[in-house]
């Protein structure tokens, strides 16, 4: 597999990926620490010198997780409505 081109690149790492989810024994185990650096993410962002009290710190992580969600599903109902007119204008104009 030693094809450069950035298709081939994509195709093979796809396939290691499902290699590796159809021979791991434990995947909660093999995504652990990345679930843990993502829970972090948002711990650095509400608190980057790290002087709240944990509980504190835990909650408006949480927060700013939601509200990052939020605004992903509020950008994303957007682009749907547009591409929905866009296809309407289409129809209507033909």
């Amino acid at each position: 597999m030693s094809s450069t081109h950035p298709s081939a690149t994509s195709e093979v790492a796809s396939l290691a990926a499902h290699v590796k989810w159809a021979t791991c024994p434990d995947r909660t185990a093999a995504t652990a620490a990345a679930r843990a650096s993502f829970a972090a993410r948002w711990e650095r962002q509400v608190d980057p010198d790290g002087t709240l009290d944990p509980a504190i710190r835990a909650e408006r992580a949480a927060e700013a997780k939601r509200a990052h969600f939020a605004e992903l599903a509020l950008k994303s109902a957007d682009v749907r409505r547009a591409k929905a007119a866009a296809r309407k204008a289409a129809g209507n104009a033909a």
